[in-house]
């Protein structure tokens, strides 16, 4: 029985990846990650896999030929995803070149090949389609993500097996603790509110009032669904956004989180006009640092993803942050 390769498998989208994959009763399962940041192996210490190996180690392997006619399918989620990263060679070397050497040996051995790219893509873009003209990234690791995605492009009309990516929007949910400063935004207002009372947000930017930037948050668990869809229908390849579609404010966020919290205190939640009357809600200047490298609003078009086939729907920023209270509350 051949392997599924998850790269990326101690990070975010990848442990839930694997653990889903386990409810499907899939435990053949080679995770590879590099646990530089070795906190991480708390993300699979109740998924079942069949090997772990470090990233520099399977690339390795995968060269030498040991995989070879071993792997039915591999989801390639091992990236810097750091969006202020500095260092181009290390974004580079680790989103475009490790990925391009991946999809290489996967064309070459008729293997499944889902990936995740980025909707940071699109840059300061106001149309969030899946077409060139739309595309202008705004920092490095938006390049190499885009770089990535016009050699797959070029590539998909001579393609026999099948090819993926997924531009991931603003992505929440179990698992991501590890991320640190590049965790979800609904992560950080519940940790803000539950040691502080607090929670912080932008003021007004980019013609928008104080926390009403908007993006597309979609949560890890439907994320996840749409991988799982695509790797059951092996017949569609292409390049899709996967968001939910809607638009949602900071606020939004930052008032979900807050009630997700006061809920499970046994406390009855506030609208958002209450939270600014008790001060919980506070904003902060817009930093320096994030000028012209920020998204002030993302909203993803489904109309590829949805006419490839897939029709479910998407949990909103309101479900989706108190369900991940409540895991996080057990959790962290």
């Amino acid at each position: 029985m051949a392997y599924i390769v998850v790269t990326g498998a101690a990070g975010f989208v990848g442990s839930n990846l694997v653990k889903a994959l386990n409810e499907h009763g899939v435990d053949r399962i080679i995770a590879v990650d590099d646990l530089a940041d070795a906190d991480k192996f708390r993300n699979l210490v109740d998924c079942e896999i069949a090997d772990y190996l470090d990233k520099n180690e399977f690339l390795e392997r995968v060269k030498q030929g040991v995989f070879d006619g071993e792997v039915d399918t591999i989801f390639h989620q091992g990236a810097c995803s750091d969006t202020m990263e500095t260092d181009g060679r290390y974004v580079m070397e680790n989103n475009y070149r490790y990925s391009l050497e991946l999809l290489d040996w996967s064309l070459q051995e008729d293997v499944q090949f889902l990936y995740a790219s980025s909707a940071a893509t699109y840059g300061a873009g106001q149309v969030f389609k899946e077409e060139r003209q739309y595309e202008g990234p705004l920092n490095i690791y938006g390049y190499s993500k885009f770089l990535f995605d016009q050699v797959v492009r070029k590539r998909l009309p001579d393609v026999l097996s099948q090819v993926v990516g997924f531009r991931y929007f603003n992505v929440y949910g179990p698992r991501e603790q590890h991320k640190g400063r590049m965790a979800s935004v609904a992560y950080h207002h519940f940790q803000q509110y539950r040691e502080t009372g607090k929670v912080k947000l932008f003021e007004g930017s980019h013609g928008y009032a104080s926390g009403e930037q908007r993006r597309d948050f979609v949560d890890v668990a439907d994320v996840v669904k749409v991988n799982l869809w695509f790797w059951e229908h092996r017949q569609q390849s292409g390049i899709f956004n996967l968001g939910t579609g809607r638009a949602q404010s900071f606020n939004d966020v930052a008032v979900a989180a807050v009630n997700g919290v006061r809920v499970l205190r046994g406390e009855l939640p506030l609208s958002r006009e209450r939270l600014l009357e008790l001060g919980i809600l506070e904003y902060v200047p817009f930093p320096e640092a994030l000028r012209g490298k920020y998204q002030a609003f993302t909203q993803a078009d489904l109309s590829g993803l949805r006419a490839a086939g897939y029709l479910d729907d998407f949990v909103t920023v309101e479900q989706g942050v108190e369900r991940y209270c409540v895991w996080l509350d057990a959790h962290v």
